[in-house]
Order: structure tokens, then C-alpha cells, then sequence
């Protein structure tokens, strides 16, 4: 209820991942509550699910004829984000302008 974001930007960054590795080639939908159709090849449907005490519960989903693949990430308290948070100002630290993400974090680890 609380929170502002849906999807998250975890979310959004993993969409992101699998359209930049798909050449960019697809585009999100949201919300299909109002469509009664087959899904265009060229979509990428993303769900959001915001409530209660669920700090980070994420999945994508690749769904093809007779079977189904999935990976997923759960975060059981917000400790886990302070952490990566701290690893990434560490990783800053004397550091001129440029842009980082946290694979350059993860991959100095």
C-alpha cells in the first residue's frame, strides 16, 4: 500500500536486461485487464504485485509451449539493498565521474 513504485525498478532493470540481450525488440505491456486477445510476439508483460511487508520478491517467467522456465530473487528484509548500497560507495571511493552500475560493483567484489 505504501509503496510508490509498481513495477520496481528491480523489476524494470530486469525487463531491461532480457530486451537489451532481444536487441531491444520488444516492448512492455502493463496491464491486459481491458484486452481480450493473444499476446503480440513482440511483447514483454510485466506484473506488479505491491503490498504488506514483501520487501523484494521477483520473478521472470519464460513461458513457451510445455514448459515454462523460471528465476527468481526474494529479499526476506531490506538489509540485503543497505548492503549493496555500502559495497557500492565503497567501490566509489576515489573514483572520478563515470557511470557505474552494479555489475562494475559485483565484478570488482
Amino acid at each position: 500500500r505504501l509503496k510508490v513504485d509498481a513495477p520496481s525498478g528491480t523489476a524494470l532493470a530486469l525487463a531491461d536486461s532480457i530486451n537489451e540481450a532481444l536487441d531491444n525488440s520488444y516492448e512492455y505491456k502493463y496491464d491486459r485487464s481491458q484486452e481480450r486477445k493473444k499476446r503480440e510476439k513482440n511483447e514483454i508483460g510485466i506484473s506488479a504485485v505491491r503490498g504488506g511487508t514483501i520487501v523484494g520478491d521477483h520473478e521472470v517467467i519464460f513461458a513457451g509451449a510445455d514448459e515454462v522456465i523460471e528465476f527468481r530473487h526474494t529479499a526476506y528484509s531490506k538489509a540485503i539493498f543497505g548492503k549493496g548500497a555500502v559495497q557500492a560507495a565503497k567501490f566509489l571511493k576515489g573514483k572520478g565521474p563515470g557511470r557505474f552500475d552494479m555489475s562494475d560493483v559485483i565484478n570488482e567484489a
